[in-house]
């Protein structure tokens, strides 16, 4: 078996597309990893935020968490609807597209792909960075274990979407299980204690407060962790990798995921209300994160307890997957639409975008050795792409909705979505301006370069389109056969080959012999092999053309000589027949010079349009 076949699997044809097609179940480990492991570092982001006011902050964390449930209750049902009017994905790029135009579409499109990437270097490495802190001696080897993990994930992506999803079942439903477990528990014995439960581990002490509660910050612990709400839009994105009928499966895995996220999200702040537990300070000795407390008051630091811990490690490491599932979709999405390069709109041999992939795993590779494995930093970024999609989504929906929808189902329709634009509209204006200090300020720089880039390609796209639409009759008048020039080094079985091929082409052949030391011997060969056979077959003789070349350059003479008779022949095709070596071995590459690549490669860059090149292959034995 071939190692690419052991490593992507086995190529897949077209027609079996339907059966790589995922189910529900599937599709929560596929499009929710990112969603649902925002509930181990949501919570812990906004108590972070919340640190300055000591054990007055934990009272506030049942408040806020229950706005950022409303306000993802909003963004589901907004959703929903996204789902069933854009049954073939696309998600807020396309929303924003046909209902906002094309600049809110790209827009769009830009603050997803920077979540994306950034939702694959920080989540691996915040899952690297949990493992390293719990295992010391593996903190030199960071970056390594990141690099390692991204590349697993790109190769299991690369095998399908199915595989993908069957891959990570098992760690999504241990990480929801284990997780669900604490919070039962954890609920259960704040009942049976009246509201005072005890600890099992006591959580580290309260720290004294240092500051007073405000708007402002009290803001700013909202913008934290409204990072919870990540990923949520993945679904709709992707509805097209759902098992038909595809409504109603994305539509029920939305719903599962979301339903899983509030229950997640509202048991951890319940219980770190009543168990007093707090944030610790990332920076400082002795961190300890919110779950790894929570789960240690709950259930103690047994089994279960290191159960709990490698579920949330793994889930975080492969948080990722869902940028995988729909970074390549969305930018086929935009690669259909030509502000992207037309490669990402292929799909590769297990019917993945694999282009779209390559171009994940690149750009994130380059993110974390750049950061040194290390990407808290990039975390404040997070939320800001999140919900300028969501906004724009939502905001083309209610365009949508007006445009097609008619009476009571309109004005329904335009509520929801017109309520979800306006509280994730001004969720981002909150979020920059909490953040922009600390990072948020980046991604005001990168969506611009994105949009940029973006136009650059459509412009190229759009000038290349203009310069291949035909400008005449193509039996305008009778074609005439091209100049053919064929470049002689020496006279041998290659040379022999490629001269016969030009003879097939036209009449008037060239072959250009370039002599640098003055010898000739080539012209007894030429007459001996060429000009006496070709006279007794009766064919036109081909031309031999010597130049000299004093100082010993052999394809500036070849060159100049092309362009002359391109020159000469404004209303004739040329065409370059090069005899190129094909070695048998890689290694014996650098055994034979390689003037006829290098020929190629410099006519291309000089010559214009009616210069055509044909390489003529000799393939070697030895």
């Amino acid at each position: 078996m071939a190692l690419l076949d052991v490593l992507f699997g086995r190529p897949l044809a077209s027609i079996e597309d339907q059966g790589q097609r995922i189910t529900p179940a599937q599709g929560i480990p596929t499009f929710g990893l990112d969603a649902l492991s925002s509930a181990a570092y949501g919570p812990e982001a906004a108590l972070t935020v919340l640190l300055p006011l000591g054990l007055a902050g934990v009272r506030y964390i049942l408040p806020l968490t229950g706005a950022i449930i409303v306000l993802l209750i909003i963004v589901y049902f907004s959703y929903r609807q996204t789902i069933a009017a854009y049954p073939t994905g696309g998600g807020s790029y396309t929303v924003a597209k046909e209902n906002l135009g094309r600049r809110a579409g790209l827009l769009a499109a830009a603050a997803l792909m920077i979540d994306y990437l950034l939702n694959v270097a920080v989540g691996i490495s915040a899952g690297v960075g949990a493992l390293v802190s719990a295992v010391p001696f593996l903190q030199k080897y960071t970056l390594a274990l990141c690099l390692v993990i991204l590349a697993i994930l790109t190769i299991v992506n690369l095998r399908g979407v199915r595989e993908a999803g069957s891959a990570f079942i098992a760690p999504t439903y241990l990480f929801v299980g284990t997780l669900g477990i604490v919070i039962l528990v954890g609920l259960y014995r704040v009942v049976a204690a009246g509201g005072h439960p005890h600890a099992l581990v006591e959580p580290p002490h309260l720290p004294a407060a240092t500051g007073a509660i405000g708007l402002w910050l009290l803001l700013r612990a909202f913008a934290s962790g409204c990072t919870a709400l990540t990923g949520v839009e993945a679904v709709s994105n992707g509805v097209q990798a759902f098992r038909e009928p595809v409504v109603p499966a994305a539509r029920k895995t939305l719903t599962t995921i979301v339903a899983i996220l509030i229950a997640l999200l509202a048991g951890i702040a319940s219980l770190v209300h009543y168990y007093g537990i707090t944030a610790t300070d990332p920076g400082q000795p002795g961190y300890q994160s919110v779950l790894a407390m929570l789960t240690a008051a709950v259930a103690g630091k047994g089994v279960f307890y290191a159960s709990t811990m490698f579920s949330v490690l793994l889930v975080l490491c492969l948080s990722a997957n869902t940028s995988f599932a729909d970074f390549p979709r969305l930018c086929r999405a935009v690669a259909l639409d030509d502000y992207m390069p037309h490669a990402l709109a292929a799909r590769g041999r297990r019917l993945v975008y694999s282009e779209g992939i390559w171009a994940l795993a690149i750009f994130a590779a380059a993110l974390l050795i750049l950061f040194g494995g290390v990407t808290d930093r990039l975390i404040p970024l997070f939320a800001v792409g999140a919900f300028l999609a969501f906004t724009l989504s939502q905001a083309g929906m209610v365009a949508h909705w007006r445009r097609t929808a008619r009476g009571a189902q309109a004005i329904h329709s335009i509520l929801i979505n017109g309520l979800g634009a306006g509280a994730t509209g001004i969720t981002v204006v909150v979020v920059l301006a909490a953040k922009f200090t600390q990072g948020a300020w980046v991604v005001v720089l990168l969506l611009p370069a994105a949009l940029i880039l973006m136009a650059w390609v459509h412009r190229h796209y759009h000038q290349v389109l203009r310069e291949l639409q035909a400008v005449e009759k193509q039996l305008a008048h009778k074609p005439q056969p091209p100049v053919v020039i064929v470049p002689m080094e020496r006279w041998n079985a290659a040379t022999q080959k490629a001269l016969r091929f030009a003879m097939t082409l036209s009449p008037e052949v060239q072959a250009v012999h370039v002599t640098c030391e003055g010898d000739d011997s080539i012209l007894s060969e030429w007459q001996n092999v060429v000009e006496r056979p070709a006279r007794e077959v009766g064919i036109p003789v081909p031309k031999l053309v010597t130049v000299h070349s004093p100082y010993r350059l052999v394809l500036k003479p070849v060159i100049e000589h092309v362009l002359k008779v391109e020159r000469e022949n404004r209303h004739r095709m040329v065409a370059v027949v090069v005899a190129v070596m094909v070695e048998r071995h890689w290694y014996h590459y650098f055994l034979h010079n390689q003037r006829g690549a290098v020929l190629t490669a410099l006519l291309l860059l000089r010559g214009e349009r009616r210069i055509n090149i044909i390489n003529v292959p000799w393939y070697l034995q030895a």
